[in-house]
């Protein structure tokens, strides 16, 4: 539930704290983890929910204070918002950190979509964040613009509602990200749905297309980016990334696709938490 606008409000559930933000245009479900140190904020990529970097923040929240964002048009934040701009999406985040850690610099990490919302976050205010951990993102963008567009296809295919997790199993296949989609599907009278609409990923997605090399260049926050032995970037975009920005941290893993958060669990935390823990040594950085 939520209140006046900027005050979130829920109710505990075991050890963590549920709660919506309202941030004018759109309600954003916020997950609090709980735990000690500085508080640390987990965004996941586009189509996917909090759901998915759960288990990260909970092998976070030993040293960390973790709260998990539902980036708006996903989860169980507002479906369908006006504004999908990614302007907007820095507002939420923006707004999250004032709210659940007033007066404290944050962690913020991001996969994919959620590692460009991060990083536009960290270079808009520098003030709130710490430290910026990007997986699988860039800041490069796409000029093909039917990518997009096929994605958004790719979506509006789906039959649903889906009668039962094996029916959908069966149209998405077995990869780790559709596990992941799988958990998050909605139960409704008329059967599983998605908790988000094609046609507002295809617009958040071709936002994110935009290079943002102005802002990549003009980063001040203390930045690390991790790719996956099987990501969805070249060698030469990858490289390109820490050229263009030499004093951002590269770290490569051994193993992994684009959603390295779920097919290659174990290294990717295990990377995560020695980047962040001081006392503890990094592997391959580049």
């Amino acid at each position: 539930m939520t209140t006046g606008r900027g005050r979130p409000t829920g109710a505990p559930k075991g050890d963590e704290m549920i709660t919506m933000l309202d941030t004018g245009d759109a309600s954003i479900a916020v997950t609090d983890l709980g735990g000690g140190g500085p508080p640390l904020v987990l965004l996941h990529g586009l189509a996917g929910s909090s759901r998915e970097m759960r288990p990260t923040g909970e092998r976070l929240r030993d040293q960390f204070r973790v709260l998990l964002v539902d980036q708006r048009g996903h989860g169980s934040s507002t479906r369908r918002p006006g504004d999908l701009s990614r302007a907007a999406y820095v507002a939420d985040v923006v707004q999250v950190i004032e709210q659940y850690a007033p007066g404290e610099r944050c962690v913020l990490v991001g996969q994919s979509m959620g590692a460009h919302t991060a990083f536009l976050t960290a270079a808009a205010r520098p003030d709130l964040v710490a430290r910026l951990v990007m997986l699988e993102g860039h800041a490069a963008g796409s000029d093909n613009e039917e990518e997009a567009a096929r994605l958004g296809r790719f979506f509006a295919s789906w039959p649903v509602p889906f009668a039962d997790a094996a029916t959908a199993r069966s149209h998405l296949g077995a990869d780790a990200i559709v596990d992941a989609w799988i958990a998050d599907l909605e139960a409704t009278p008329q059967g599983l749905r998605p908790r988000f609409d094609a046609d507002v990923m295809q617009r958040t997605i071709a936002a994110v297309h935009v290079s943002r090399w102005d802002e990549w260049n003009a980063l001040r926050v203390p930045t690390l980016a991790i790719f996956a032995k099987n990501g969805m970037f070249t060698e030469a975009e990858k490289d390109e990334l820490i050229r263009r920005r030499p004093a951002t941290a590269r770290i490569d893993l051994s193993a992994g696709s684009h959603d390295a958060h779920l097919d290659a669990f174990d290294e990717w935390v295990d990377t995560l938490r020695c980047a962040l823990l001081p006392d503890v040594q990094t592997g391959d950085v580049r």
